[in-house]
């Protein structure tokens, strides 16, 4: 599911301060901030497909 994103400069700056906040969380340390990004990615990613099996379980028995 790769996808290629633009965004205009409002929503480039945003994403920055997003950025700047997660990583001051993180005492400055940018590759402490990527990592649990990674992780917390991974944890979201498990649930959209947890989400999406259930889903298409249902679909299929309201085709049946």
């Amino acid at each position: 599911m790769d996808r290629i994103v633009r965004f205009d400069s409002r929503q480039e700056a945003a994403l920055q301060a997003t950025a700047d906040r997660f990583v001051a969380l993180h005492k400055g340390d940018a590759v402490k901030a990527l990592k649990e990004m990674i992780v917390l990615n991974g944890h979201l990613q498990q649930r959209l497909d947890a989400l999406s099996s259930s889903r298409q379980v249902l679909r299929r028995k309201s085709d049946a």
